[in-house]
């Protein structure tokens, strides 16, 4: 190799260490020079700030009221019935959302996941929380309802739904966590619950009658 080669390869090596350098410069240091930015992006795009002043506007503000009749994106509500389960102070008697087994099978999950830790898959309020803190003796534990027993069976839907919407006793609300539709999914699932643990035969198809013998 040719004596001339090697001081060319070194500083070569060298440079490759300037970029780090001032990348770590950047990052341990602090400037009231705004950064440097090689891709603009949307960083720095013309806006009015909150509360700032616009001019195009008679009231001279930037910020806008919403038109009237505005609604937010996934905010469209339907009737009371089914955001608040009841109608003025009545809870709904029934279900106010169409049945079916894909209905039932989400509300079996959902009812799995935020429910049955306390209260049991089978809903007896036996679930392995209640069992925990059964176990602890602290005496500090309301123990979940049995929601096949009274007073918890006897519950119209609509009161169901407004006890996982904004919770009851020391159980916390859920409604910042599960959506509308999800909770009469668990609302659902909670009375088919109901209903196998109190079934008679009567409830049982003919068809199947026989089997069940």
């Amino acid at each position: 190799m040719p004596r001339f080669v090697k001081p060319i390869v070194a500083v070569l090596v060298a440079a490759t260490f300037v970029p780090l350098a001032f990348a770590l410069n950047a990052r341990v240091s602090k400037s009231k020079k705004p950064a440097v930015h090689l891709f603009f992006d949307m960083d720095a795009q013309p806006k009015f700030k909150a509360q700032q002043g616009n001019p195009v506007f008679a009231d001279g503000r930037a910020m806008r009221h919403p038109i009237p009749g505005t609604v937010a994106r996934g905010e469209l509500l339907p009737d009371d019935a089914v955001t608040l389960g009841k109608v003025g102070e009545a809870f709904v008697a029934e279900v106010p959302v169409p049945i079916t087994a894909d209905l039932l099978a989400r509300g079996r999950e959902r009812f799995g996941i935020f429910c049955a830790t306390c209260h049991g898959l089978t809903g007896d309020g036996r679930g392995p929380v209640a069992l925990r803190a059964e176990s602890l003796e602290e005496g500090t534990w309301t123990p979940p309802s049995d929601l096949h027993a009274e007073p918890a069976f006897s519950r119209p839907p609509g009161h169901l739904y407004n006890t996982i919407r904004t919770g009851i006793r020391n159980m916390p609300a859920y409604g910042p966590q599960i959506p509308i539709p999800d909770r009469w999914a668990i609302v659902a699932y909670v009375l088919a619950l109901r209903r196998s643990q109190h079934a008679t035969e009567a409830d049982v198809p003919p068809e199947y009658r026989e089997a069940l013998r």
